[in-house]
């Protein structure tokens, strides 16, 4: 089994992950943009278990369904690592770009699509949803 290490941008904190990703997929929410000052966030959701390595700043939103996400954070140099979501401590989600591997499987899912960017181009055959489908 394959086991990938995702870190912020100083290495101060990290998170390990086993296995293939169960999903990839990239959020173009507004919420999303802000955090992560680009124009879509994109993410690799994981099974437990996990393990983080390093101090996280941490943030919860409420999504637009309910659901609460508790963001973590470099307090040293501000790299969003991963989130989770309250109540689900099955899953994690990792920043694909925390791995900085160009390799990295491309997004399969893009959600809030209403609010992409009209340059931004998805993957071919990328599933597309209006807003979450949660």
């Amino acid at each position: 089994m394959v086991t990938r290490k995702a870190s912020c941008c100083c290495g101060q904190l990290s998170i390990e992950v086993d296995g293939e990703p169960g999903g990839v997929g990239v959020c173009h929410c507004l919420a999303c943009q802000q955090r992560t000052g680009s124009v879509f966030a994109a993410l690799a959701g994981f099974a437990a278990p996990f393990r983080v390595s390093g101090k996280a700043t941490e943030y919860v939103r409420t999504g637009d369904q309910g659901a609460q996400f508790r963001f973590r954070f470099c307090p040293v140099c501000g790299s969003t690592v991963f989130h989770t979501e309250e109540g689900d401590e099955g899953r994690v989600s990792v920043a694909v770009g925390a791995f900085a591997d160009p390799s990295f499987p491309a997004p399969t899912v893009s959600v809030y699509d209403s609010r992409r960017h009209s340059w931004v181009a998805l993957p071919a055959g990328a599933k597309t949803f209006v807003k979450d489908p949660d």
